[in-house]
């Protein structure tokens, strides 16, 4: 069961894998720049496993600790997960003792995954979702590695190392964009994103913007559901 489960999961994760060794291995290569060696980046990789933030991150540790900002530019980071936590209840149902890791490792292209793909017939869906998650964890993990190890041996310029975050996502949205028909969501998104970014700057939009989101997808779900299956 689970032999076949993880079989069954690997191809959807090939994706991601190409993107979290590379993105990874920059995280460990700044890392690295910074002071921290190996064991800080395995450590943080781990357990913290919040991509966008380990790199924000790497400007937390290196700077004067005010546990206040650290906090709120935490939850301006990843308050987008509170939304993907909220579209993934009816997912994770009956998922029992996986469901505390599946929530620890949702990350954007965990989500992305667990929610456009269904276990194949005859594949414990538990265990599929299961070896998704954690297979995306090892690869961030391994490439966060790999990158550390290379800070030591390799010397270069690393200013806009920390743009090839910004570069998955764009990568992401295309992917998504090209793999529907309905694109209103996604404009939706893009346009709410744009408002609150005019209105509030580059700093505080963020929390703003998936409000938003939140609201006029809600407002008119049901309107968008009937275009998805239709």
């Amino acid at each position: 069961m689970k032999k076949e489960a993880l079989k069954a999961a690997f191809p959807h994760t090939i994706p991601v894998m190409t993107g979290y060794l590379f993105l990874g291995a920059a995280y460990g290569i700044l890392m690295n720049t910074k002071g921290y060696g190996v064991g800080w980046t395995l450590f943080i990789s781990v357990f913290v496993f919040a991509g966008s933030m380990q790199y924000v991150g790497v400007t937390l540790l290196t700077s004067i600790f005010n546990p206040i900002y650290a906090f709120l530019l935490t939850l301006m980071v990843n308050a987008r997960h509170l939304f993907y936590g909220v579209s993934m209840l009816e997912k994770y149902q009956g998922t029992g003792k996986f469901k505390p890791y599946l929530i620890f490792g949702l990350t954007d292209e965990t989500f992305s995954i667990q929610c456009s793909i269904e276990a194949p017939e005859g594949i414990d869906r538990n265990w599929f979702m299961f070896f998704i998650t954690l297979l995306d964890h090892i690869y961030w993990v391994v490439g966060s590695v790999i990158g550390s190890l290379l800070g030591y041996i390799v010397n270069f310029n690393t200013e806009g190392l920390d743009f090839v975050l910004t570069a998955l996502f764009v990568v992401i949205f295309i992917n998504q964009w090209k793999s529907t028909r309905n694109h209103i969501p996604a404009l939706v998104g893009l346009l709410s994103s744009i408002v609150c970014l005019l209105i509030f700057g580059q700093d505080s939009f963020i929390i703003p913007a998936m409000v938003l989101i939140l609201i006029v997808l809600t407002i008119f779900r049901n309107k968008l559901e009937g275009g998805m299956e239709e």
